[in-house]
């Protein structure tokens, strides 16, 4: 998925649960990449195969996708700025969410599942405790700048300091987004999450007042100038006692 993969499951005793999250990844991939030419995904973009005729997990992205697009008005768009069809932007949280189902479906209800940075937790660490997610500097990424503990949820971050300017404004295609650098969203699952981080990026400063207003979830924005702004119930999981 071009991205790092972490998967912590505890207890575990057989090593095939793991594999089995792995080529769940590797399945995807080869379906919605955009950098393969094989990908279903691909074949559409070429005009090869209709989305009418596609599978059922690429005609089910596509719904969400739209659900997505009307849900913020129109600032997440899977059309990229080149009139291709690029879905990572959904596919990303909604596929380490089924992966989470497929450890839960072996029996395992203490998990961490990290692609990228987006992360989908159930349970306690190998400890006992809640696992700990860092949320790192944008302008120093050695650096933490907060730490969420969190036992049931998603947690995911859009911004363009590691990629670059990958994001854009659907609404004007050719703005820089320089007003932000990054936002964390906390949702109730990974796939929630990651859904609204990317629009809530692209609407700049405003997308913390976005999250805001979503029930369930929590943010989390730095700006250009290092700023941070929180939305009003995130400081409940910067406390490690906090579930």
């Amino acid at each position: 998925m071009g991205m790092p993969i972490t998967v912590d499951v505890v207890g575990a005793t057989d090593i095939k649960i793991i594999d089995s999250v792995f080529e769940y990844f590797a399945h995807v991939e080869e379906k919605f990449s955009v950098y393969k030419e094989s990908s279903e995904i691909m074949a559409i973009n070429r005009g090869e195969l209709q989305v009418s005729d596609s599978s059922e997990d690429m005609k089910l992205i596509f719904k969400l996708a739209e659900k997505t697009k009307l849900e913020t008005d129109g600032y997440f768009d899977i059309v990229d700025r080149k009139g291709l069809f690029d879905p990572s932007g959904i596919v990303k949280g909604w596929s380490i969410y089924n992966a989470a189902k497929i450890i839960e479906q072996a029996g395992y209800a203490d998990y961490f599942v990290d692609a990228g940075g987006d992360i989908q937790v159930n349970g306690r660490n190998q400890d006992g405790n809640l696992w700990s997610v860092g949320i790192k500097n944008p302008f120093k990424q050695e650096e933490i700048v907060k730490v969420v503990y969190l036992n049931d949820e998603g947690v995911a971050t859009s911004g363009t300091y590691i990629r670059g300017q990958h994001i854009y404004d659907p609404k004007d295609r050719t703005r820089m987004l320089n007003d932000v650098v990054s936002v964390t969203v906390i949702g109730p699952n990974v796939y929630e999450a990651d859904r609204f981080a990317t629009p809530a990026f692209a609407m700049g400063p405003a997308g913390i007042d976005f999250i805001e207003r979503l029930t369930g979830f929590e943010g989390y924005m730095i700006d250009s100038k290092g700023i941070a702004t929180m939305t009003s119930g995130f400081e409940r999981y910067l406390k490690p006692g906090n579930i």
